[in-house]
């Protein structure tokens, strides 16, 4: 996550139309838990966030996805131990396990047809999140394309992108609202 708070901040100095105020970070699937995991680390560098179908508990899926998906994590340019011997380090890489750092707009999606980042794993962390009194929008879309769902060029990928755009606009105020795909200054569909 600190290479992605090193981007923003470069643009944030380097840039003089990034306002400071309003940078979002958006990611799908392990790009959605850097998402997670960056807005709960640096709450103030962030006005919200978008986490699509997000890796979230890196514990259960040692358990779901096996060895050969445990070796990437095992490796030593990577946590470098296994779950068993640094449960603690799994933990602390897991949005499920940190939802009580949450204090910015979060949005996430998902999708029960998912095959990569399970139904159950994202239901995980919607309810830890419930859980710990958070508040924070998700939206499920049982529409076929599994984990890719929402990038697909169908017409419920673009209604799941207008809803990502309208929740950024609506936390971010873009001077200049995309009339084009219906959202308002506000973030609401626009008439």
């Amino acid at each position: 996550m600190g290479d992605c708070l090193a981007a923003r901040d470069w643009a944030v100095e380097n840039h003089p139309l990034v306002d400071a105020n309003r940078v979002g970070i958006i990611g799908w699937s392990h790009g959605g838990l850097i998402a997670l995991m960056s807005l709960f680390d640096h709450p103030d560098s962030y006005a919200c966030a978008f986490s699509g179908v997000p890796v979230s508990d890196l514990v259960m899926r040692m358990g779901v996805w096996g060895p050969e998906y445990q070796a990437y994590y095992d490796a030593d340019h990577h946590i470098g131990e296994r779950p068993q011997d640094n449960l603690e380090e799994y933990k602390r890489r897991s949005p499920v396990w940190n939802v009580d750092k949450l204090r910015k707009p979060l949005r996430i999606h998902t999708n029960p047809r998912d095959e990569d980042v399970t139904f159950i794993e994202v239901e995980h962390l919607i309810q830890a999140l419930e859980s710990a009194d958070k508040e924070f929008e998700y939206k499920v879309y049982e529409v076929p394309g599994g984990h890719s769902f929402d990038r697909l060029d169908t017409s419920e990928a673009w209604a799941a992108r207008r809803d990502i755009y309208r929740f950024l606009a609506r936390y971010l105020k873009p001077p200049k609202p995309d009339v084009k795909l219906g959202i308002s200054a506000e973030g609401r569909a626009a008439p």
